[in-house]
């Protein structure tokens, strides 16, 4: 099109105005019939009227869902907004790791969207944003459906503006999550054992499955490549510092206290956290963790999982089973879901939860609309409906929604367990929370270094655990 138009504009010295505004005419139905048949094709970006100008439209940029029914539902819910407010919407949808990337250059130049929803910027943006005061105060959005909300979920988004020197509520809750773990019934049916069997003492919980996979590997069909843990433990992937935050919880290795102080000069914490390492990388050195998993990103240890290379795996969604929800003989009969076992102080296991949530920035052209359309969003039957629509792989931040039937289906226990970890048991956020700081230590996967620090460069626990408490202590210095 553009090669086109600059032919004709070209030709202006030769040609009357009045041809070239016929050919201009021209040249602008082709390009509106170009963009008529594009966007139907186009899953990214939702039409907006022409009639408003750009600075009238309200621009949303969302993560794209890993199942398309998740995209349609979140259109419906903007078409049906659109109507009953009278307002116009930019739609658009980026993938997992396009969106923070897209939203560091935006936050550089300038030209930032009204309203954001990131995954990842849970933990890896939101919590820095707010420190700078460059986010839009949500109060209003969250007062009407406060009482909704769990204590966990609400601290989620409670968070400090060092501009302003106090705390508020700069996100707004969409949906939570917590840590799984996933396993193959029918493995275990290999060596005549069933969910009933496994234990829920922490040692002996992780010593039956090491038992499977020697059973498995030398039984009456062994399979050799295979192993039971499909733990990740590269420092690149952010499953790797979530589980190993579940075992620090394990141990009690409270890293910063509710007040946002580290807690890192204690001999209990240090050893605690020397247990951690320990204890996780010996389940590599013997042999139990497939040896790529020191290069394992995101979605590597689902990819084991669903090949069976694996026979079980921890997983901060339950992404793994809604993959295979359409094959109802794999989702409810050879793949399941279970609770951590108990801490190894025999304590019931506390969850940590993730809770994914959308901004406001401050400087956004479209503030109030932005706001009015959360608002809109967040009522538990809308956000349910949008959940549902996701199969379940997350689960509602509201009480409401945690009634809805759909939660309660004892027949499917992959939601029926995560409706148990997140409604019944022990729950806290992560630590950026306390002290946003922290959403650094994540970023820089000191965890996964400190584990890859032991298993390739023979440092002992206790060695990287110093390492990587050096280092905290310096990030949160640089905070203060």
């Amino acid at each position: 099109f553009k090669t086109y138009l600059n032919f004709w504009q070209q030709k202006i010295t030769t040609f009357s105005r009045k041809l070239l505004i016929k050919y201009s005419a021209i040249a602008l139905t082709l390009s509106l019939i170009i963009v008529a048949c594009n966007s139907d094709s186009q899953l990214n970006q939702t039409s907006v009227s022409n009639s408003q100008s750009s600075s009238n439209i309200i621009t949303i940029w969302w993560n794209k869902g890993y199942l398309i029914e998740e995209d349609e539902s979140l259109r419906k819910i903007v078409q049906d907004w659109e109507k009953s407010s009278g307002k116009q919407v930019k739609l658009s949808f980026e993938t997992e790791d396009e969106l923070p990337q897209k939203t560091a250059r935006s936050l550089s130049t300038g030209n930032l969207p009204d309203l954001l929803f990131s995954t990842r910027a849970e933990y890896e943006l939101i919590p820095r944003l707010a420190w700078e005061g460059k986010l839009a105060d949500l109060s209003n959005v969250i007062a009407p459906v406060k009482d909704l909300y769990s204590p966990a979920v609400l601290e989620a988004v409670y968070l400090y503006n060092q501009q302003e020197k106090q705390r508020s509520y700069y996100a707004v809750p969409i949906y939570q999550a917590t840590i799984y773990i996933h396993y193959w019934q029918d493995l275990l049916a290999k060596v005549g054992k069933n969910v009933d069997d496994i234990p829920q003492d922490w040692d002996i919980f992780w010593e039956f499955w090491k038992k499977v996979q020697e059973e498995l590997r030398s039984g009456a069909e062994p399979n050799s490549d295979i192993y039971s843990l499909g733990i990740p433990l590269s420092d690149k992937a952010s499953d790797t510092y979530y589980f190993f935050e579940q075992v620090l919880e394990a141990y009690n290795a409270e890293i910063v206290d509710r007040e946002g102080n580290l807690q890192l000069d204690k001999p209990e914490i240090q050893s605690r956290i020397s247990q951690s390492l320990d204890w996780i990388t010996t389940l590599y050195k013997q042999g139990y963790i497939p040896p790529d998993a020191l290069e394992w990103l995101n979605t590597d240890n689902n990819s084991d999982m669903l090949n069976r290379k694996v026979v079980m795996t921890p997983n901060p969604t339950l992404s793994i089973p809604a993959a295979q929800r359409q094959d109802e003989e794999v989702y409810f009969n050879q793949l399941g879901t279970l609770e951590f076992p108990n801490k190894p102080n025999g304590e019931p296991m506390r969850y940590i939860v993730s809770v994914r949530q959308a901004i406001v920035f401050k400087e956004s052209k479209n503030q109030e609309a932005a706001q009015e359309f959360l608002a809109y969003l967040v009522q538990p039957e809308t956000l349910t409906e949008y959940l549902k629509a996701a199969t379940g792989r997350y689960f509602p931040v509201m009480k409401p929604g945690w009634e809805d039937e759909f939660w309660h289906d004892e027949s499917d226990r992959h939601i029926a367990i995560a409706t148990k970890m997140l409604t019944e048991r022990p729950t806290r956020p992560l630590y950026y929370t306390r002290n946003p700081a922290y959403t650094q230590v994540l970023e820089e996967h000191i965890w996964g270094k400190a584990i890859n620090r032991i298993l390739n460069d023979d440092l002992s626990p206790e060695k990287a655990t110093q390492e990587a408490i050096a280092r905290i202590e310096e990030i949160f210095e640089q905070w203060e």
